[in-house]
Formats: C-alpha cells, structure tokens, sequence
C-alpha cells in the first residue's frame, strides 16, 4: 500500500471524545522517505483549519520512519 485516506471528520471526532484541546497527528513512511508528500501537506493544512473552527490547536504533524522522524512544526510548515 502506498498511500491512504485520512477522513478529517474521524480525527475531529477522536480529539473531542478525548475532550482534547490540542492535538498532534502523526504517519508513517515505511519506506524511510521523511519528505512531506503534497498530501501530507494537504492533510496537515485541512486538519489544522478543521481544529481551528472547534477551538481545538494542531501542535504538530509528524512523520515517522524506522530510524527518524520529520516534525511540520520544527521546520516551521505548521
């Protein structure tokens, strides 16, 4: 599997059954690639937008592979 869909609706609903007011997302890369796909990058922007009309912050958005990991927020995409 090389990618899959990520229904916003679904994270939003996680965040306000937790009662949370911040949250951070994260994803793997199996293939050890840490660049940000255009979809990631989309992803990040809908879930931030989305979290911002339920007065909910989006901390981060990080990618994970075996050996490292990309932070949005460290390289200042958030």
């Amino acid at each position: 599997m090389s990618s899959t869909l990520v229904d916003v609706r679904i994270v939003m609903q996680a965040a306000l059954l937790c009662n949370a007011s911040a949250i951070i997302v994260a994803h793997n890369h199996p293939s050890g690639n840490l660049k940000p796909s255009s979809s990631d990058i989309k992803m990040t922007s809908q879930i931030k937008e989305a979290a911002k009309i339920l007065s909910l912050t989006l901390l981060d958005h990080v990618i994970l592979t075996s050996d490292s990991y990309f932070s949005f927020a460290d390289e200042g995409l958030m």
